[in-house]
């Protein structure tokens, strides 16, 4: 289905401008849907409407009703899927986007985060790009990285190693930052955080860089191929710090992949440490930080959630 996704896109990107790939079409509860994702979607029903020839499920995406679409009598499994984590970069053909899917037995409103027993993650290349890598893994049985030339089809399997780094020091560092609202609370944490990571500042060096990937799925890729240390997306506690009660931040469909990272060996978790967790749904703002590796979440966790506590920013 992903890759099916890719080809359409494709496709549509080589014969479309960017001004009809960027174009508003509506808002839902998950987000704004635009141009560019009505390919993706009707890719996806049409492949959940194969698999119901075999299988009872439940699927959950952006662009569907908030209690996902039923496929079959007594579904077996819920099916999460953002079809295009990333759409901005990818619509404006600046950078990749990734497909992203989990799935889980069906236990209803009960269905969650931790439930998910196998992720897949496809990426989505800008129209200059030809080598993209997949991303998939099991609950307990590790995670796969696969390379493939989208013109030739040939794949090769490549190690998916996280960054053994002890320190962030001249490594990518990312507290998001992406869009207005809580821009001047979340620099100032990550400031603090960052002086106290590396323990000060050298004036005049370049030690930690940070990279605004508006893409979850993206960022968890990111960090499982040992391109970055430290991701942490911190937007609902910001936002409800400063009495923001609806806001658009990451939500588990976009981090439905998580176990690709978690399988690979990087730690993830919430804000101030504890276990990541959620309802497998569109709609529910979470917070995540994550670590390229153990010693990483175990040196810096602490210090985020002392400075989190330290600039009025609270657990939910």
């Amino acid at each position: 289905m992903q890759h099916a996704v890719r080809d359409a896109l494709r496709v549509s990107m080589a014969r479309q401008d960017l001004e009809h790939q960027a174009r508003q079409v509506r808002d839902d509860d998950g987000d704004t849907i635009f141009g560019i994702d009505i390919d993706a979607e009707a890719v996806l029903l049409g492949h959940c409407e194969a698999w119901a020839r075999h299988e009872s499920f439940v699927v959950v995406a952006e662009g569907l009703p908030p209690e996902g679409r039923t496929f079959g009598v007594n579904p077996r499994t819920r099916i999460i899927v953002d079809p295009i984590d990333g759409t901005r970069g990818l619509m404006f053909d600046k950078r990749s986007a990734w497909s992203l899917a989990a799935v889980a037995p069906e236990r209803g409103a009960d269905t969650h985060l931790s439930s998910v027993e196998l992720a897949v993650m496809c990426e989505l290349p800008t129209t200059r790009q030809t080598i993209v890598e997949d991303l998939f893994a099991s609950r307990g049985g590790g995670a796969t990285r696969r390379r493939i030339d989208t013109n030739t089809g040939a794949s090769t399997e490549l190690p998916l190693r996280p960054s053994a780094a002890t320190t962030l020091r001249h490594g990518f560092a990312t507290i998001c930052n992406f869009f207005q609202g809580g821009k001047e609370l979340t620099a100032r944490i990550e400031e603090e955080f960052l002086r106290r990571a590396l323990d000060g500042w050298v004036d005049g060096k370049a030690e930690v860089y940070t990279d605004q990937y508006i893409s979850s799925g993206g960022q968890l890729a990111e960090l499982a191929l040992g391109r970055d240390r430290f991701v942490a997306d911190i937007r609902p506690l910001v936002h409800e710090a400063l009495g923001h009660a609806d806001t658009l931040c990451c939500r588990p469909y976009d981090l439905c992949t998580v176990l690709v990272a978690t399988e690979a060996g990087c730690v993830v978790t919430d804000p101030f440490g504890d276990p990541l967790d959620g309802p497998l749904d569109t709609t529910t703002n979470l917070g995540f930080v994550a670590y390229a590796n153990q010693n990483l979440a175990k040196k810096l966790g602490p210090v985020l959630a002392e400075v989190l506590t330290a600039n009025g920013v609270g657990r939910r």
